[in-house]
């Protein structure tokens, strides 16, 4: 049921700033707002155009608050697609509050987390999956993350599953039509081209579910765990690769005790670095807890660097293959990136050397920054990026993810039915079931419970 309450909230961030908005939406926002606003020219808001400024002030029984300029958006034309009023106030954190206080003593009632968006849902102006994109588009920190939200976010991804979603309920009209006349024994679907359509949406459903692996990563940032023995620069190389001084550097075995992490853009994907404890057997009950960690974080990294003191290679050659052969074994769906640190204390014949032994071999200085740049373009390698040139859908959410592995399911049920030559009545479940999931991506088959978790994890003013 759509709310016929009138909310309030700060739509902008809480704490001191030169402009804060105060954000209204419901059936009496502009009557409420009207109340407290006194235009300088005089003018009455309540009869105003939309999509309108108006300066004045905002006053209660002769007392001043603040000199504002109210937006105005009227009925249907707003983002909620209710009236709404925004009042857009010096950014006093004693102006806010009272000014939010006034109008709660008018009428209003504190908007829940998200529930301007839920408005917006709730009345036709979003889809569900377009809603989601909101929170993603606010949540973006680096340039993919922020094409895939706004793509979404422009329906993209549910116009592509609504599209689908009617063709599939057509035919599916046409196999309940012909359960009405199961008697005749007659067809109105016709078979060969309902096959055709099911298996272009299982191409598309497996294209959207792949493209999760890639859109997971961008969102959410790629973890990649810098491992190797203590003291051949780890730390170093994640200084060199954030530049600046974020890990520690000593030439002391074992100083970082603990794993430290930093986030990167590189090209608009982040990549989130993990510098770890060298690995080494020790006695010491602190730097063995690190170096346990460092195992749990590599677990968890979809990339791990290896890195190793190139300048000592010819002593340590047979037991550094070992080492890398135990962790491509470990982790064998991991990508690896084997790095020999302090190239520059090596002669060319040297490096040739190595380069032969090792295959894949980076050699990088960390200190005199060399390489580093060569790294970067390596871990680039590991994202496909090419969806997002070509503006392909690409999904990010979770439940969107496994709302399209169940209507897969069904979809692959309804083929096997149809090459099995199973009846109308019993093809008519799995078809139903496969647009029931279609739904819950859109929004167009919901519970209170479902909206209540996602929009819970939305800002107050949003």
């Amino acid at each position: 049921m759509i709310p016929q309450d009138t909310i309030v909230a700060l739509a902008t961030p809480s704490g001191s700033g030169a402009i804060a908005i105060i954000r209204i939406s419901g059936k009496d926002a502009i009557t409420i707002a009207a109340s407290v606003f006194t235009s300088i020219k005089g003018k009455d808001i309540t009869t105003q155009k939309t999509h309108t400024l108006h300066l004045g002030h905002i006053t209660d029984d002769n007392k001043i608050y603040d000199q504002v300029l109210l937006s105005l958006f009227k009925g249907t034309n707003s983002y909620t697609g209710e009236n709404t009023v925004e009042i857009s106030c010096h950014g006093s954190v004693y102006i806010q509050q009272q000014i939010i206080q006034l109008l709660l003593r008018k009428g209003c009632r504190m908007a829940n987390a998200g529930e301007f968006t839920l408005r917006a849902f709730l009345n036709g102006k979003l889809d569900l999956s377009q809603a989601e994109a909101v929170a993603d588009l606010i949540a973006s920190d680096n340039e993919a993350s922020h094409q895939i939200a706004m793509q979404q976010m422009r329906g993209g991804f549910s116009n592509e599953i609504a599209k689908l979603r009617e063709e599939l309920l057509n035919f599916a009209s046409l196999i309940e039509l012909e359960l009405d006349f199961a008697e005749e024994d007659v067809e109105f679907a016709d078979r060969t081209q309902f096959t055709d359509l099911l298996n272009r949406i299982n191409f598309v459903l497996k294209r959207l579910i792949d493209s999760f692996a890639v859109g997971n990563v961008i969102k959410n940032g790629i973890p990649v765990a810098i491992v190797g023995e203590p003291n051949v620069g780890k730390s170093t190389l994640l200084n060199a690769l954030l530049n600046e001084e974020r890990a520690i550097v000593s030439d002391i075995a074992g100083t970082t005790r603990d794993t430290i992490e930093d986030e990167l853009v590189i090209n608009g994907i982040g990549f989130r670095f993990i510098d770890t404890a060298g690995i080494r057997e020790t006695e010491d009950v602190v730097e063995s807890i690190g170096i346990r960690k460092t195992f749990e974080k590599m677990e968890q990294a979809q990339v791990v660097v290896y890195l190793f003191n190139v300048a000592q290679f010819g002593i340590q050659g047979s037991e550094l293959k070992t080492e890398i052969e135990k962790i491509k074994n470990q982790f064998p769906l991991k990508p690896l990136v084997i790095i020999g640190n302090k190239a520059d204390k090596l002669t060319e014949n040297q490096k040739k050397e190595a380069l032969e032994l090792i295959p894949g071999l980076l050699l990088v200085s960390a200190k005199e920054n060399i390489g580093v740049e060569e790294l970067k373009d390596k871990l680039l390698s590991f994202v496909n990026t090419g969806a997002l040139r070509n503006n392909e859908t690409i999904v990010t959410n979770t439940r969107h993810y496994d709302s399209l592995l169940k209507a897969l399911e069904e979809i692959q049920k309804v083929q096997f039915g149809l090459q099995s030559g199973i009846s109308a009545d019993l093809m008519a479940i799995d078809i139903r079931q496969a647009l029931y999931y279609f739904g819950e991506i859109t929004g167009q088959v919901t519970n209170d419970e479902l909206l209540g978790n996602i929009f819970a994890n939305f800002c107050i003013g949003k």
